[in-house]
């Protein structure tokens, strides 16, 4: 399985989102700092996360999100 997640982070007020394997694992991560953006805070929080068989599937969805931007992707999950 594979997974794309939303983090946010009520320090910065910003999201970030994500592709990976192990949701667990890196959330983990970011709140270690061993990613460029997240380590600036270490409060991240997981917001909503989706499954996929596919690596690939996981990834197209991640590229959506950032093209149209955290908020208004899950302002857009709330008016459907």
């Amino acid at each position: 399985m594979y997974y794309t997640y939303i983090l946010y982070s009520k320090i910065l007020n910003k999201y970030y989102t994500g592709s990976t394997s192990d949701v667990v694992k890196r959330l983990n991560e970011h709140n270690s700092g061993k990613t460029n953006f997240t380590r600036q805070s270490k409060d991240w929080k997981l917001i909503k996360h989706f499954e996929f068989e596919s690596k690939t599937d996981a990834l197209k969805l991640e590229n959506k999100i950032k093209a149209r931007g955290c908020q208004r992707f899950l302002d857009s999950l709330n008016d459907g």
